[in-house]
């Protein structure tokens, strides 16, 4: 933990954005398909962002300095998105079909979620396990899916049975091994066990909610349902 949480907002915004311009360098090298690196960045930089928010002390303003790194980045991809800033890496690191006007919607929800998750539910199960369903889950849905999976839902054609069935493991192992940090830096209350239940309740209808979305709007319900669900069942 640093005593300062400007310097550990520092510390948080230079991560992300390190560990978000090498994806992005990744994708625009070529080494990795552009859609492939979307789901890397979908899914790592969730898990990234969390174990920062340990750098933080017990101060007012902490929340309010994490929140405003994703904060930072979905003011990037809004100028991005709008044409008024020129990236092109971010562009072809995000966006499904290359298009820029993309990153004003799934993108920019993501970002949102990140904001809004930060500044009311601090270090608490209620974000943590949202966040990383939308992550982990979400992302690894789309990931596993469009590569592997060849037998469709029946009600959404879109999406795989495999991808939906990697979106609850992974929405579940990774809610799990996220909260025990937090459990063992005395932010979460253990035991670890008593979470089991619950997000695997929370992961199985975010799989769901998932599987009914259209894809550019899955990076707000899918959150919202766990949320809701989170306060139910915690």
């Amino acid at each position: 933990m640093i005593h300062n949480p400007w310097i550990a907002a520092i510390i948080t915004l230079m991560t992300c954005m390190i560990w978000m311009r090498v994806n992005n360098l990744i994708a625009n090298q070529n080494l990795i398909s552009s859609s492939t690196s979307r789901k890397i960045v979908h899914i790592g930089t969730g898990p990234v962002f969390l174990l920062c928010w340990l750098l933080f002390p017990d101060h007012i303003l902490s929340k309010f300095l994490a929140a405003l790194v994703p904060l930072l980045i979905v003011l990037q991809l809004t100028l991005v998105g709008l044409g008024f800033l020129n990236d092109g890496s971010s562009v072809k690191a995000m966006a499904r079909k290359g298009s820029k006007s993309e990153l004003l919607k799934g993108p920019l929800f993501y970002g949102v979620i990140f904001v809004l998750l930060t500044i009311f539910f601090w270090k608490s199960p209620y974000s943590i396990i949202p966040l990383m369903i939308l992550c982990g889950g979400d992302g690894m849905a789309d990931l596993i899916g469009s590569r592997f999976g060849h037998k469709q839902i029946p009600w959404n054609k879109q999406k795989t049975i495999l991808g939906s069935l990697a979106m609850f493991l992974s929405g579940f192992a990774l809610s799990t091994l996220m909260i025990l940090p937090f459990i063992s830096f005395g932010f979460v209350e253990p035991p670890l066990s008593k979470y089991f239940v619950p997000i695997i309740s929370i992961s199985l209808v975010g799989t769901i909610v998932e599987s009914l979305t259209h894809s550019e709007y899955d990076n707000i319900s899918v959150p919202a349902v766990s949320l809701i669900l989170s306060l139910i069942l915690l």
